[in-house]
């Protein structure tokens, strides 16, 4: 069977989301990860005209794509202007354009203006326009949902008179996601029912929450391409996840696609941060907590045969499975940690450990599995060997004042003393370690993910709770810091880290 193919427009439609704006490097690189790494079928990097900034940022990734043979793969949004978005759309480089047509009859009367007539001749124009300027131009048809409500007849005229200039593709836009599975379905059988020769692609949003079930449905009533975005971005509750339909079309279709399942959490954290929108901890897929089992029954189904596992196994998507450590542990779940630190404890110790891990989790501390090291050292009264401390820190940061940071590192017997100064107070203490480390021969992990948790209340003598997620040898790993000041708490965090390192290195972990 033939695949289902994916048009990722998150830098188009996703930049639409509050606050979301890509710098031309930003979309260049998110263009890269897409079309050369997630193998995504198609790109839609841009609505025409938009400015100056967008004209090069296009450019830029037509050049790219251009010179690695992904040019065929992008497209650009214009509009029912004259000649202009088509102008636009040659100016940037690009070989496909689609026309965006109102697919409301009431869109068309108070928004534009016009009778439907003109606007069916002014889009017939558009193609004429962009067909002798050597484009693909393909249909776009926005507010189709409530066109297809309101006046199928209309929105009918539409894919005519595209057809008649030569238009083979047309997307079906539900533009305020106001549809149900079942009536996508319906819908999406009427046009490929009345046009088979034309190509339906299907471009949901999620207001109601049903983006990717009405994505399902489009593709089992004949849609060939659907549209998405990382993370799942675009205006008010966004687009169709890209991780989520990937998923949900090779495991609950016939079709599959072409995605690269491995290469998703990737894009999905460099969308991240470049549009600083984070996502959840339990978005399905790429969420930081999708592949964590909780309860202790959970830990023990598994343990014994695997019980409490799906096909969305984390090894699809280049993760691991954890166990979270808390007030709802169990036995199984500190043996299935306790392994893979390579700990051996006796039955009784272990009893004490699960029995501190709920007091904790009952105070609402969080417990990640690189903790267990020190809880249990503590427990059993063996220490556990300190290789770095942090001494005599001093952090400085104010109005109209460059923040600085000095202190001095305690390694193996020696001290080595440094400063530094940064954007902010934490920036600079690394600074000032990253001296350090070169004197003291200490290789430092790359720092993934940097969340503060402050308890609500408003108390300004609150606990902060920093955690820094680190990466090393190629497997990432958490630290939490808490103090009274937050960098003081992302200090700690990243003291610990370096000891956790240490301490691996020297067991052979």
């Amino acid at each position: 069977m033939k695949k289902t193919t994916i048009l990722d427009t998150t830098l188009r439609d996703g930049e639409q989301t509050q606050g979301v704006s890509f710098t031309p490097k930003e979309k260049l690189s998110i263009a890269k990860i897409l079309l050369s790494e997630v193998k995504v079928d198609w790109i839609e990097v841009a609505s025409t005209r938009v400015s100056k900034g967008e004209l090069a940022a296009v450019q830029k990734i037509s050049k790219w794509a251009k010179e690695n043979g992904f040019l065929e793969k992008l497209s650009v949004l214009g509009f029912v202007d004259g000649n202009k978005s088509v102008d636009w759309a040659v100016e940037a480089g690009v070989e496909t354009i689609w026309i965006l047509a109102k697919g409301s009859l009431l869109h068309i009367k108070e928004q534009l203006r016009k009778s439907p007539e003109e606007h069916l001749k002014e889009l017939g124009k558009t193609f004429d326009y962009a067909k002798s300027k050597g484009l693909e131009a393909n249909l776009t048809i926005e507010i189709w949902s409530n066109g297809m409500l309101e006046n199928k007849d209309f929105v009918k005229k539409l894919v005519e008179t595209a057809k008649e200039k030569g238009v083979k593709k047309a997307s079906l836009c539900d533009t305020l996601g106001i549809l149900t599975p079942e009536e996508t379905k319906q819908l999406v059988e009427e046009m490929v029912s009345n046009f088979p020769d034309m190509a339906f692609e299907f471009h949901a949003h999620n207001d109601y929450g049903l983006a990717v079930a009405n994505s399902l449905a489009a593709t089992k009533a004949g849609c060939a391409t659907i549209h998405a975005t990382v993370n799942g971005l675009g205006e008010r509750a966004g687009n169709t996840p890209l991780d989520e339909l990937a998923v949900v079309l090779n495991d609950k279709t016939e079709f599959g696609c072409n995605i690269e399942e491995k290469m998703l959490s990737k894009a999905s954290k460099v969308v991240e941060t470049f549009s600083g929108k984070r996502i959840s901890a339990n978005k399905p897929v790429t969420g930081s907590n999708v592949f964590t089992q909780t309860a202790g029954i959970h830990a023990d189904g598994d343990k014994k045969a695997g019980l409490y596992k799906s096909k969305l196994r984390p090894e699809r998507f280049g993760k691991e499975r954890q166990y979270a450590l808390g007030k709802l542990s169990g036995k199984a779940s500190i043996d299935q940690n306790l392994e893979k630190l390579g700990l051996n404890l006796g039955r009784g110790e272990k009893e004490k450990l699960l029995k501190r891990i709920v007091e904790l989790g009952d105070k609402k501390k969080a417990v990640t599995a690189e903790d267990l090291p020190f809880i249990v050292s503590d427990l059993l009264g063996t220490p556990e060997k300190t290789f770095y401390r942090i001494a005599n820190c001093q952090v400085s940061s104010g109005t109209g004042i460059k923040p600085t940071a000095s202190f001095t590192l305690e390694a193996n017997g020696k001290e080595f003393s440094e400063s530094a100064v940064g954007d902010g107070g934490y920036n600079a203490f690394m600074n000032a370690l990253a001296k350090v480390s070169k004197k003291a021969g200490i290789k430092l992990p790359k720092l993934l993910d940097y969340e503060v948790r402050i308890p609500p209340g408003g108390k300004t003598d609150a606990l902060v709770e920093t955690t820094i997620t680190w990466k090393n040898n190629g497997k990432s790993f958490s630290t939490v810091g808490i103090d009274s000041d937050q960098v003081m708490a992302a200090i700690k965090a990243t003291e610990k880290m370096m000891n956790i390192v240490a301490r691996k290195k020297e067991k052979g972990l």
